[in-house]
């Protein structure tokens, strides 16, 4: 069960114009379901995106990247689930263009302004005919109000669509900003299998949607993660018709660039959350902060080491306060001169560890009453400097295994 995590409600879900959503069944992978999401943008919107790092990245994720490198203005996009054409050499690359040109001709657009996205299982070739087949009525569903079916179709292991929105006012205008995102295993994006979509109608001035794009990745879906695998099909992309009004911004140091900004990245964190919350299997969801670093990047390794470890995951799960797994981890982080002696650990309120030490205080009682908590934050002062940094994941269960034992079948 998700922990904390509900369906969006479409009342929520505010249209942004200029953006319209179309949903179909197309048979990619099994019949009678949702996985073909067609979006459309309106003329002079400025599309950007982060992709995974992964070497292996999927036929979409190369095509997009080359596609928005063209800069001829992107239109539409294009998302299947059911497969990932990843792992499909030369041959996936022709398919997934295939799905463009179908598309371009549907819209009288040029393929190369066409993004194609796919997520399920790799290796398998996509199926790019019924993907065709299956335009015509997704072309027919397009709404500016379709976000909350959007994010429903673009599902796989996940057991809850996700997705958010927020208004705010520019200059007198008010602002839209709504995304969905997709994921529930498979996670660890390294930007710059997860999904992320988000729009605005806020005016940007040219080429400025590629900083906010990168910035709100960097602190949203590359703070997550569930089993520390890097995808080959993570994508997140922005899209900012500039439709709202108002005066395009220039800078988002200060002003109504900041506050834009800072509500992209809140919209940007909830959809990354709970891609955590909604984790294969989970059943806890943890932040983990690390304070006292010398860089924030330095405080995100410690944070990941963390996150990651088989041994604390499961520890979590099984409501155990085997907390030195904990500092173990922190232990082999990489931090070559870290100085264990300074090392503090808090599991929520409960102080365990002081300057690298089991805190005399500690009752392993008051360290299971928090590991029973559906939501639990760690924190580990390193102090040697000043930086922070926080990460979001969940435990590790026998519900995991199950489900990606079974994934294919």
């Amino acid at each position: 069960m998700p922990v904390n995590l509900q369906a969006p409600n479409p009342a929520d879900l505010f249209p942004v114009p200029g953006v319209k959503l179309g949903i179909a069944m197309a048979g990619v992978r099994k019949a009678n379901r949702r996985d073909l999401t067609v979006i459309t943008v309106s003329e002079g919107s400025q599309v950007a995106g982060v992709f995974t790092t992964n070497r292996f990245c999927a036929a979409p994720v190369q095509l997009c990247q080359k596609h928005l490198a063209a800069n001829v203005g992107t239109r539409a996009l294009v998302i299947n689930t059911g497969n990932a054409n990843a792992g499909t050499g030369e041959d996936g690359l022709v398919r997934a263009f295939s799905t463009c040109v179908a598309l371009g001709r549907h819209l009288e657009l040029a393929p190369e302004q066409v993004l194609p996205f796919s997520t399920g299982v790799i290796m398998e070739p996509l199926p790019h005919d019924r993907i065709a087949a299956g335009l015509p009525a997704a072309l027919d569903d397009l709404k500016e109000g379709n976000w909350a079916v959007a994010a429903e179709a673009i599902m796989t292991t996940d057991t809850l669509p996700k997705a958010a929105s927020k208004r705010i006012t520019l200059g007198g205008k008010t602002v839209t900003i709504t995304g969905i995102s997709k994921g529930a295993g498979m996670i660890r994006p390294n930007m710059a299998t997860m999904l992320g979509f988000l729009a605005t109608d806020a005016a940007l001035a040219p080429g400025l949607v590629q900083s906010l794009v990168t910035d709100a990745a960097n602190r949203s879906f590359n703070r997550i993660t569930i089993d520390g695998d890097t995808s080959t099909n993570d994508s997140f992309v922005i899209v900012a018709t500039g439709q709202a009004g108002n005066t395009p911004i220039t800078s988002f140091d200060s002003g109504d660039g900041a506050v834009l900004k800072a509500a992209v990245i809140d919209v940007a964190e909830k959809l990354a959350q709970a891609i955590v919350r909604d984790g294969e299997g989970a059943t806890k969801f943890i932040a983990v902060q690390v304070d006292g670093g010398r860089t924030e990047d330095e405080c995100r390794q410690v944070a990941y080491a963390i996150a990651h470890s088989p041994l604390v995951k499961t520890a979590f799960f099984a409501s155990d306060p085997n907390l030195g797994r904990i500092l173990a981890a922190v232990g082999y982080a990489g931090i070559t001169d870290l100085d264990q002696t300074k090392i503090d650990l808090h599991l929520d309120d409960v102080s365990v560890a002081v300057d690298g030490g089991r805190n005399p205080a500690y009752r392993e009682e008051d360290g299971a009453r928090v590991m029973k908590q559906a939501e639990i934050t760690v924190r580990v002062n390193l102090k040697r400097g000043g930086a922070s940094s926080t990460v979001w994941t969940c435990d590790l269960s026998y519900e995991y295994v199950k489900i990606n034992a079974d994934y294919r079948s």
